[in-house]
């Protein structure tokens, strides 16, 4: 058996034609395009990058782009100050703070701070408390875009067995609340958990989010299984950098149905999903009936 490769970087590119249709009619029947705004403290390389191209697909996808570069020094009271701001600046819909933040500050703080409206990135607790009870939120990004491509590859997940492993709260917990809302039997497991390779041998999806290079070998995974890797790490193959997932890409092809590339498979999803959340707060903000676009 030879996988599927899950190709997330198509999949986003069609579900951001479908984000600038919804852009295009919002912005008709509101006068004003949704707006999202992205706060960067400090100069971190890759939160610069990341920045940069979250402003370019919002422009591209017809939205208003808001960037807030502060200087590494920033305080707190300035920071939660400038969300404050935001919270209240009605051209914004969507609110991210890129993390990680400088060590000084108070990032469970800072994303208290914003409106749960406009939370576009599904951190606040309201937003989380949301998702666990099964009402209307907004979702974080990562674990939104691993389920629409579960969906789309898989259809129908209700009665599955799928295990999540890593627990954070960016995309380990809402993952398997994701998961949960779909029917599926849930295993949140994490780099502690004993017998981990018997219980990801049992999972007909396997959601990997721990952020260990390959910990999760190939001979683990179900036979048929689905495998969804969203970790990146950078390491050193024949003396050259090379990025790769927390799955053994190579090894779990050979029995998986399919597989998410690294790079290719999640990463292009989790910038969409922010798309995605941005678009769906501008229409709840203005009264209007959000589009169902996956």
């Amino acid at each position: 058996m030879t996988a599927h490769i899950i190709d997330g970087k198509a999949y986003a590119a069609g579900l951001g034609d479908k984000i600038a249709e919804s852009v295009a009619a919002f912005t008709t029947e509101t006068g004003r395009a949704p707006g999202l705004a992205v706060v960067l403290v400090g100069s971190d390389p890759a939160s610069e990058v990341y920045v940069r191209s979250k402003g370019r697909m919002a422009r591209k996808l017809g939205m208003e782009s808001f960037e807030h570069v502060l200087p590494e020094d920033t305080t707190q009271a300035a920071l939660l100050a400038l969300v404050a701001e935001l919270n209240a600046d009605d051209s914004v819909d969507g609110i991210l703070v890129q993390l990680p933040l400088p060590r000084h500050l108070d990032s469970l703080a800072v994303v208290e701070a914003i409106d749960p409206a406009k939370d576009v990135d599904g951190l606040h607790p309201v937003n989380a408390g949301y998702l666990a009870s099964g009402l209307p939120g907004l979702t974080s990004c990562t674990p939104l875009g691993c389920l629409m491509l579960l969906r789309d590859s898989l259809g129908d997940l209700s009665g599955l067995d799928a295990i999540v492993v890593g627990r954070s709260i960016l995309v380990g917990k809402p993952m398997a609340q994701l998961l949960l809302a779909e029917n599926c039997t849930v295993t949140l497991a994490h780099s502690r958990t004993r017998d981990l390779a018997e219980k990801v041998g049992k999972a007909d999806i396997v959601v990997a989010a721990v952020g260990s290079a390959e910990m999760i070998q190939g001979d683990w995974i179900k036979p048929g299984a689905t495998v969804i890797d969203v970790g990146t790490s950078r390491v050193i193959r024949d003396g050259e950098k090379r990025l790769v997932g927390d799955v053994d890409f190579a090894g779990a092809a050979q029995k998986a149905r399919a597989i998410t590339p690294v790079p290719g498979g999640v990463g292009p999803m989790t910038i969409m999903s922010l798309m995605h959340n941005t678009m769906l707060a501008a229409y709840r903000r203005a009264g209007l009936p959000a589009p169902q676009l996956w």
